[in-house]
């Protein structure tokens, strides 16, 4: 009798509630790799943004993360009071440890904190230019605390957006970045538009009844998407839809589209956000269905 036909016979006494499955050593390591995608961002302890984030948000788009930390902040759902950045060496020796082991399809930046780390991370992507980068300018945490000084702002505008295939500031932070301190959307776009091919602007951080995020492409192209303001406010929003972002485009989709997804995958994460600490409440990138 074949070995699988005597497995059966024995499985067929036992009862359904102490089976197990057994798989062949035939059927193991079949599956094509997910795409991998590179994070370079903070760590934030209470996992609603940073590195967490990241992870969380790219499996939910079918990708793997990698995570190589630049800082190790001190904050909650409430605010950060401190943070330290990384030596260089130890930022490029994580990455680099990724991209020379695995095929990297897509990069996400988030937290730098430093002119040296933007400098670092600089060094590293022009070392690899076919990768595509979704840059998430991170320079306050939700709670407004700021996780590094504004000329890191102006470093990022002058030397890594232009490294970037896309960049998604909220308005804050495009004012800080175009040097507009009441500047609009469409203006800050236009200020930052020659240093970066798209720019996607969130509008969460107003109190209109409907939010607005905007599309910007140096071609000429202009994009509304409007959803619903959900009441609250929510921690690590913005690390959110950056890394699905990177996720779709790893997985493929062209950038109108994954931004149209990315969006809407962010908007339902906030929808169940679930109120973890005494502050912001945290999306629910994995939904527990997602788990089962």
């Amino acid at each position: 009798m074949p070995a699988h036909d005597s497995l059966s016979a024995d499985l067929a006494g036992t009862a359904p509630e102490n089976r197990c499955l057994v798989v062949s050593s035939r059927t193991m390591n079949i599956y094509s790799s997910r795409p991998v995608v590179l994070c370079l961002s903070g760590h934030d302890p209470s996992g609603g943004a940073g590195l967490q984030a990241d992870i969380e948000a790219l499996l939910a788009q079918g990708c793997h993360a990698a995570p190589a930390v630049t800082a190790l902040t001190v904050q909650d759902t409430v605010n950060v009071t401190d943070f330290r950045v990384l030596d260089r060496e130890w930022v490029l020796a994580q990455a680099n440890a990724v991209l020379n082991d695995s095929e990297v399809a897509a990069v996400k930046l988030g937290m730098l904190g430093s002119l040296e780390m933007v400098d670092t991370v600089v060094e590293l992507l022009q070392a690899h230019p076919h990768l595509p980068m979704v840059c998430d300018p991170v320079l306050r945490a939700g709670g407004g605390g700021r996780l590094g000084k504004d000329e890191v702002g102006y470093a990022m505008r002058e030397r890594l957006l232009p490294l970037a295939i896309i960049a998604t500031p909220n308005l804050p932070e495009a004012r800080i970045l175009a040097e507009l301190p009441e500047g609009t959307a469409d203006e800050c776009a236009e200020k930052l538009l020659p240093f970066v091919k798209h720019l996607l602007i969130t509008g969460g951080h107003g109190d209109e009844h409907e939010i607005h995020n905007r599309l910007y492409s140096r071609d000429g192209l202009r994009e509304t998407y409007t959803c619903q303001r959900l009441p609250g406010s929510y921690h690590g929003s913005g690390c959110t839809l950056a890394s699905a972002l990177a996720g779709r485009l790893a997985q493929g989709e062209n950038l109108v589209r994954a931004v149209q997804s990315a969006l809407n995958y962010t908007w339902r994460t906030l929808r169940d956000a679930e109120q973890l600490g005494k502050g912001q409440f945290v999306p629910r990138r994995l939904p527990l269905d997602f788990c089962s």
